[in-house]
């Protein structure tokens, strides 16, 4: 058979219609005597004599009888004797009302079939193209085009499945194999040929291989379904993706930790409420933004637990008569296990939400970290330096350096937050199983996962390339009081009551306001005045610095306990470079030394 003629019966819905009888086009003159025999014979059985329409040429003997609302089995009668069963005929006539004849029946008026129609894989039971305007509003292709590598990847695993079980040849599948990596090459060379028309990107795939090695093409589809093939796409590309963003939260913590030996000797306000509260030591601060985000890791592992499960082979919803081994093509394609029910697997996008709001830790976390930076980076605060390879300037005013990356991870995590919004809202109240919305679940998920891979993959080098402002870090630590808190602790050591030793030290603070003077600048007699027990030993735990050395508990800004986090954080991550020693340089203020001898 030539390929021209091939295409013709693809493309004509009436050769591949089983209810027709298949009768020779070309074959006029039989085709005029089975017509006028049709009209006999149904004029004998309506007594109002409708006046039947001639039977158009081409139309099937079986398409006539449809058309016109008649139902009956040519297996009933022959040339030469119809035994007519008017019993029969009324009920059915009754059973079949009019809402029925018009779902059933109703061709649109067109009479002559549209062949435009039958190019789209679903299309065999139309007669009529589809309207340029739904195809621009239905099609996927503009955005789902980046799932090609996977598809690719799950049609060939699904191909070797259907070879192990019989459905497939060797040969055959070899076929299947190389057309698909060939188009895969295509795709990826940019030579590739993307068009509204085939929808999405699993019918631009089938039907480049249908056209590069014919029918063995059309036996990949075999066993499964656009519901389970995309449900895979998506579960497999989500796959890749939350192991990238780990790897992305991996180098920012490695580069917070990359910083805690040189910044280990600087002391930094910690705040609640905006407002200064504690001294901690810098390393403190890069530490807790690495704890965040690895509970950020955490859940991305957890969540990969429910993405990495198979649905191919669920096919549109019930799953298919066809023998297919899902167990082998989870094996394929590497996926931990295989879903226990078929009609879960159309619908179920939990995964989905599951892996949008693990996105949105992420992005809050970051968010909060552009936060700080940006007003530490500030004349106000004065604590860091940012890089300017990682600043913009301003069109009118010359000397503004700018934080507009930081002001741009702030700003972009609101589109992480939104597209885990409108997912939410896009599945509530969905029915089971499969509804044509959860192709909307493709944008909001795709962009969460660019934003936030954007977002990481630039904040480790400006972390990296930050600068701390010792000097200033150093002149302001006198403001806020922060050794309040450390000095209220060593009096309830000595036995003083907790709200006793809150009192006492609240007035001392607020003598200090009154003098603007801070607590490592009064005297002893200064402190007498105002609590006549004050001893040395209270005296040495004045000053932030000291405060900083005063903790103990596990997880504090002591400089034991940090650098023992320092020291893990660098095993976690294989950064396995000793902490260097505690220096006492010249940049430490010489106060300290004086302040914790009393003198």
């Amino acid at each position: 058979m030539s390929d021209q003629k091939e295409k013709e019966l693809q493309d004509d819905p009436e050769q591949n219609d089983p209810e027709q009888d298949n009768l020779d086009q070309n074959d006029l003159e039989q085709d005029d005597l089975e017509k006028k025999y049709l009209e006999k014979k149904y004029r004998e059985r309506d007594p109002y004599e409708r006046d039947y329409p001639v039977r158009e040429p081409g139309m099937s003997a079986a398409e006539y009888d449809r058309l016109y609302f008649r139902r009956w089995r040519y297996d009933d009668y022959d040339d030469k004797d119809y035994d007519y069963n008017a019993e029969r005929e009324e009920e059915e006539v009754e059973s079949f009302d009019d809402d029925d004849e018009d779902d059933v029946f109703d061709f649109g008026g067109q009479q002559e079939e549209d062949k435009a129609a039958t190019s789209k894989a679903w299309g065999g039971v139309f007669t009529r193209a589809t309207d340029s305007r739904v195809e621009k509003f239905t099609e996927s292709i503009s955005f789902d085009r980046r799932l090609y590598e996977v598809d690719i990847r799950g049609s060939i695993a699904h191909a070797r499945m259907l070879c192990d079980v019989g459905f497939l040849t060797a040969e055959e599948f070899g076929q299947i194999e190389s057309g698909l990596v060939a188009i895969r090459g295509e795709i990826e060379l940019g030579q590739f040929n993307f068009c509204v028309e085939f929808e999405d990107i699993h019918m631009h795939i089938e039907r480049a291989l249908i056209d590069r090695i014919g029918d063995v093409g059309r036996k990949l589809h075999t066993g499964r379904s656009r519901n389970d093939q995309v449900v895979t796409d998506l579960r497999m590309w989500m796959r890749d993706s939350l192991e990238r963003v780990d790897l992305l939260l991996i180098g920012l913590q490695s580069a917070f930790v990359g910083r805690c030996d040189s910044d280990f000797d600087f002391v930094v306000p910690a705040y609640t409420h905006t407002r200064r509260a504690q001294p901690v030591l810098l390393p403190h601060v890069w530490l807790a933004y690495c704890e965040k985000l690895e509970r950020d890791r955490g859940r991305l592992r957890d969540c990969l637990r429910r993405v990495n499960i198979l649905g191919l082979g669920a096919a549109a919803l019930a799953g298919t008569s066809i023998p297919i081994d899902r167990q082998k093509t989870a094996e394929y394609l590497k996926f931990d296990s295989v879903a226990a029910n078929s009609l879960d697997v159309s619908s179920d996008r939990d995964f989905v939400l599951e892996a949008a709001f693990c996105l949105v830790e992420i992005a809050i976390h970051m968010s909060a970290f552009a936060e700080d930076w940006i007003l530490w980076s500030t004349a106000e605060f004065n604590f860091i330096r940012l890089p300017q390879t990682f600043c913009t300037g301003s069109s009118i005013m010359p000397q503004k350096i700018n934080p507009d990356v930081l002001e741009l991870i702030r700003g972009k995590s609101a589109r992480v937050v939104g597209n885990l919004q409108t997912l939410i809202v896009l599945t509530k109240g969905l029915p089971l199983a499969y509804n044509r919305d959860l192709q909307e679940d493709k944008q909001p998920i795709f962009d969460s996962f660019d934003t936030i891979e954007s977002i990481l993959s630039v904040a480790a080098p400006l972390v990296a390339g930050m600068t701390v402002k010792k000097h200033s870090l150093r002149r302001q630590l006198d403001i806020g009081y922060l050794d309040a808190t450390t000095l209220m602790e060593h009096f309830i050591k000595q036995g003083i009551p907790q709200r006793t030793a809150h009192g006492i030290v609240g007035r001392i603070v607020r003598d200090a306001i009154r003098r603007k003077k801070p607590l490592r600048k009064f005297s002893m007699s200064d402190f007498k005045c105002l609590y006549s027990d004050f001893n040395l030993d209270a005296y040495k735990v004045i000053n932030p610095y000291n405060a900083v050395n005063e903790m103990q508990s596990y997880g504090s800004t002591a400089p034991e306990q940090v650098k023992f986090q320092i020291n893990k954080w660098k095993e976690k991550l294989n950064l396995n470079n000793p902490i260097n020693e505690l220096q006492q340089e010249e940049e430490i203020p010489p106060e300290k030394n004086n302040q914790q001898t009393g003198e």
